[in-house]
């Protein structure tokens, strides 16, 4: 499970990410098979990727119960834990419905999902993380609770493995470095629903290593996934450019410009978006996307990352989307 990285001879730095030439060239990947190249240029990097085989999933929640299901369909070795029993059997049964739901739809076969099931275990606490390679955080959005859990997760697992974090807009640097291994600490950051959603933005800090973000993103590849890559900052790239479109949209709906279903149909259809924006809030929960928004306008102090005083309004009369069967719209 050792990473093995060459620095440079020209400058001993690695050019991450800037385009058209490759910052790193990998010669050993997580796939059995990939054979080391003899020669790299001088200003590339030879990385030599962990092999994973044994993925650790912190929360069993939406987020956390969607990643696990992912990781074990898609082959591997899976330990999915939450604080106590009762959060943990929810998250298991949410896991066994969204398969029985796979196997109804023709998706995948009876012994597909037992297979699936076979590869999943439980666990209360973190302390059987200690043979894991790969350990996705997917707790609350709480930054000091996460810091906690890498703290954790730092002293339990190998030295070796990695950690990530599926935060929308926490500082993953700040996770970091409540580690003593912030090279191997990255942003995994899945979409909701997490078996449907083909997106994961890594997350790199600027401890993050080569081999640790080429291994995260062969990783989610995998998974069936499609990465793309960006800095620790406010929101990352899909929070940051939604979120001003979601508030805009209550704001209109607040203003009485138009109403919730002409604004998400323009949208829709003058955008070719597959929901309005307004639909989209009620998707995520208006609470979160409160959430999201202050944390990005804390850091950005940007006027349109203000919340307006309609979303407050529906999370402060419990409204917070599809989750209560009321929002913008209602679901029931």
């Amino acid at each position: 499970m050792n990473i093995k990285a060459t620095k440079s001879k020209q400058n001993g730095t690695a050019n991450v990410l800037t385009p058209p030439k490759p910052y790193a060239r990998i010669v050993n990947g997580i796939f059995p098979g990939n054979k080391p190249r003899s020669q790299t240029s001088r200003d590339e990097e030879i990385v030599v990727l962990m092999k994973i085989e044994k993925i650790g999933v912190v929360g069993c929640g939406q987020m956390g119960s969607g990643i696990a299901q992912v990781c074990a369909q898609s082959g591997y070795s899976v330990l999915v834990s939450e604080v106590n029993n009762e959060l943990l059997r929810k998250g298991i049964t949410a896991i066994e419905s969204s398969l029985d739901r796979g196997v109804q739809k023709g998706k995948m076969t009876p012994q597909e999902r037992g297979d699936t099931m076979s590869r999943l275990k439980g666990a209360v606490g973190t302390a059987d993380f200690k043979d894991r390679d790969l350990v996705i955080e997917a707790a609350v959005e709480d930054l000091d609770l996460k810091k906690r859990i890498f703290a954790q997760l730092d002293k339990v697992c190998p030295a070796e493995a990695i950690i990530a974090t599926n935060t929308s807009c926490l500082s993953v640097t700040a996770m970091a470095a409540a580690t003593g291994r912030p090279d191997k600490v990255l942003g995994m950051h899945f979409f909701n629903p997490v078996p449907a959603m083909k997106l994961i933005e890594m997350v790199r800090t600027d401890a993050t290593s080569p081999a640790t973000l080429e291994t995260a993103a062969a990783f989610g590849r995998s998974l069936g996934k499609t990465i793309v890559i960006t800095r620790d900052s406010a929101g990352f790239i899909v929070n940051r450019l939604m979120i001003p479109q979601v508030l805009d949209a209550a704001r209109m709906l607040e203003a009485g410009l138009a109403s919730k279903e002409d604004i998400d149909t323009a949208m829709t259809l003058g955008l070719n978006y597959p929901m309005g924006p307004l639909a989209l809030a009620d998707l995520i929960g208006l609470d979160t996307v409160i959430f999201i928004a202050n944390g990005i306008h804390e850091k950005l102090k940007g006027p349109h990352y203000v919340v307006p005083a309609l979303l407050q309004k529906l999370v402060a009369e419990g409204r917070l989307g599809r989750k209560t069967k009321r929002g913008f719209y209602d679901y029931d």
